[in-house]
């Protein structure tokens, strides 16, 4: 019998997420689902992030995500998640001041990210403990990711 692989990933992400919660000692990896369970909630997340206005009004924002692709920030995404929530290390990216910087994201632009973020983890059903932790870590980040006005308040002064 053929099973759809989504189907499967969806399951054994499942059973991954059962038998963490019953672990006290489990990682926030392993209570998310793992690795398909990240992967599937930042699958939702890219989405949201590529179709939301106010994430890409920042010009140097979209210019990115038009030059970068979908699939492989999807991919980023996913490791660098991976990696934060105590998964095996598979992050092939720079550190996150390294590749914000030429983006000049304010802290406007970074409270967007985050609360697609709080609402995709809930979206996704992300109990509340583990979203809590979550944000957390993508909150500790907030003065690596948020930059200085450069570039991007000039652009925005020769286009008014």
């Amino acid at each position: 019998m053929h099973t759809d692989s989504s189907e499967t990933d969806v399951e054994t992400a499942d059973a991954a997420t059962a038998a963490a919660e019953t672990d006290p000692n489990a990682s926030l990896y392993e209570r998310l689902g793992g690795m398909y369970g990240i992967a599937g909630a930042v699958d939702v997340l890219a989405d949201r992030l590529y179709d939301n206005v106010s994430a890409n009004t920042n010009p140097h924002v979209a210019a990115f995500h038009a030059m970068k692709g979908h699939a492989g920030f999807k991919f980023l995404v996913t490791a660098w998640s991976i990696e934060q929530a105590g998964g095996p290390t598979c992050y092939p990216g720079r550190d996150m001041r390294e590749s914000h910087a030429h983006l000049f994201v304010t802290e406007h632009e970074f409270d967007i990210v985050a609360t697609e973020i709080a609402a995709t983890l809930y979206h996704v059903g992300v109990p509340h403990k583990e979203h809590s932790e979550f944000m957390d870590i993508i909150e500790s980040y907030r003065s690596m990711v948020v930059g200085p006005p450069g570039d991007k308040q000039e652009d925005e002064t020769a286009s008014a």
